[in-house]
């Protein structure tokens, strides 16, 4: 019988290993189907403290995972399926064949972003596609990119590339944005930033170093098609989070992120704890994920304390 298992081993998972592990709770975690979740497919990381010259998101993430092992962290390379709720309180949780008890689990399981699933498009990620501006915007300094959506996250995003990027193409498949009106009206006043109407990309186009130099649009209203230079492409139609396997065991919204007690990183179930992105649709940072972590993983200690014997 585990004291804790953590699903997952982003930024969110990776720090609750650690302080669990600090309080000899010897954690096991679960690794998923990424391990080390997104910020593997990233490549320089400038905003997460302590790394005044940036540092690359496999790094990033291979230094949490070597400090949660130090501390007596486990990790196991399996995708859990289902988790159950025992009657003593205690959790079964189901990776393939194999089975493992714990008297609380953390899900640190995150949200994959949605993409288009164009060809290439795994191996474009860092390298001129991305779904977060926040994140890799300043990159991209002086050149013209394009965001993909038409919704209040599409519009966040195009604004605050403004601050950096040339010329922002918010690309819509409509001729009308789905923003609130506010968002909207902020977005179309902005000089910088140009929609795009009726429009979807069918083709990503790159350079000879395999990085993104246009798009190719096809109009969905007559079928033409045309190239639009752009270093870089946000795509903001959307996270999925992946909570599914957890079935009624947590509440969700409407679009499947965790609902958490409030101010708390608990769940409606005793013993079960959400952290990062498959609870948080509004911030999605790799820091606010580490602080969830930190969060779920005092909660956990304090309910195995209060529920010792």
């Amino acid at each position: 019988m585990e004291n804790v298992i953590i699903i997952g081993t982003g930024c969110a998972g990776y720090t609750a290993a650690i302080y669990t592990a600090r309080a000899n709770l010897t954690p096991l975690m679960l690794s998923g189907t990424q391990p080390g979740g997104q910020l593997t497919t990233t490549t320089e990381v400038e905003n997460f403290p302590g790394y005044p010259d940036g540092i690359m998101g496999p790094d990033l993430m291979m230094n949490m995972q070597q400090q949660a092992e130090k501390f007596g962290a486990r990790i196991t390379f399996a995708s859990v399926e289902t988790v159950e709720h025992r009657e003593d309180g205690t959790f079964l949780v189901k990776a393939g064949s194999e089975s493992y008890e714990a008297k609380t689990v953390i899900v640190a399981t995150g949200a994959a972003p949605r993409h288009l699933g164009l060809e290439g498009e795994q191996k474009l990620i860092g390298h001129g596609l991305t779904s977060c501006a926040t994140c890799d915007g300043a990159f991209y300094r002086d050149v013209p990119v394009c965001v993909i959506g038409g919704g209040d996250s599409a519009c966040e995003e195009a604004g605050f590339l403004t601050r950096f990027a040339s010329k922002v193409y918010l690309i819509h498949r409509r001729d009308t944005l789905r923003a609130s009106k506010i968002m909207a009206d902020r977005t179309l006043a902005n000089p910088k930033i140009e929609p795009v109407w009726n429009a979807t990309v069918s083709q990503y186009l790159t350079d000879d170093e395999g990085e993104m130099r246009a798009v190719m649009l096809k109009d969905t209203v007559d079928g033409s098609e045309r190239e639009l230079e752009v270093k870089c492409v946000f795509v903001a139609i959307g996270h999925v989070p992946n909570s599914a396997f957890l079935g009624d065991l947590v509440d969700k919204d409407e679009n499947g992120y965790i609902i958490q007690r409030p101010g708390r990183t608990a769940t409606k179930t005793p013993g079960l704890f959400a952290a990062g992105d498959v609870a948080d649709h509004f911030y999605r940072q790799a820091i606010t994920a580490a602080g969830q972590g930190c969060a779920a993983a005092l909660e956990a200690e304090r309910h195995l304390s209060e529920h010792e014997g």
